[in-house]
């Protein structure tokens, strides 16, 4: 394949806002904490858990709350997790004319086995997750290394995602970055990372594959 396709997972590919959510409930309420509101919450997806309470404001036992988070999203993902309409779509199509890999701040387990509950795992060739990397997205550490799982380099290569964090870790590791509105990024965040805006994945798809560098 002449063509590389990373994609996002959260808010790119999967909707996993209600198991999300449900374990920062459960974080705040275990530790007597105020839950800052669900729309708040939203927002930082995409980002690490560590920096994610810290944002929503949490000083102290952090990792103490991820575990807790942890615990009860690993409770009920899988049975809430759903893949964001033409997502399975833009996986087939993008999988005849490139070589493909997510790249996410979600723990590879987690990653694979909620694709492989949609039968997409085997399209492919790599999922780094923030457990396999040191520095988690914006920074270009995951980019690098799933390109390096794949085996291929930066020409021709192509990052979706829904946040700026996606495609800013794009633009650092040298590959071209194409922003969704579908997911959790604002859209001024977007437009102020990249040109490519397209409303879902398939749409973004679909652009890779007449585009020429």
């Amino acid at each position: 394949m002449t063509k590389t396709i990373l994609f996002d997972l959260d808010g790119t590919l999967i909707d996993s806002t209600f198991a999300i959510i449900e374990g920062f409930r459960e974080a705040f309420l275990k530790f007597s904490l105020k839950y800052p509101g669900d729309e708040l919450v939203k927002k930082q997806i995409g980002h690490p858990l560590d920096l994610i309470f810290k944002n929503l404001g949490v000083t102290k036992d952090i990792d103490e709350l991820i575990n807790v988070y942890k615990k009860r999203y690993g409770e009920i993902y899988l049975d809430t997790t759903t893949l964001l309409p033409n997502a399975k779509n833009a996986i087939i199509q993008a999988n005849k004319f490139a070589d493909l890999g997510v790249v996410t701040t979600k723990t590879s387990k987690y990653s694979k086995l909620i694709l492989d509950k949609h039968e997409v795992l085997s399209y492919f060739g790599t999922v780094v997750g923030r457990d396999d990397v040191i520095n988690p997205k914006p920074s270009p550490e995951p980019v690098r290394k799933a390109l390096k799982n794949l085996g291929k380099s930066t020409e021709n290569a192509f990052m979706i995602g829904d946040t700026k964090m996606d495609l800013i870790s794009a633009k650092n590791a040298g590959i071209i970055a194409i922003g969704l509105s579908c997911g959790y990024g604002a859209i001024e965040s977007l437009k102020a990372n990249t040109k490519y805006i397209f409303d879902n994945s398939l749409d973004a798809v679909e652009f890779i594959k007449t585009f020429n560098s």
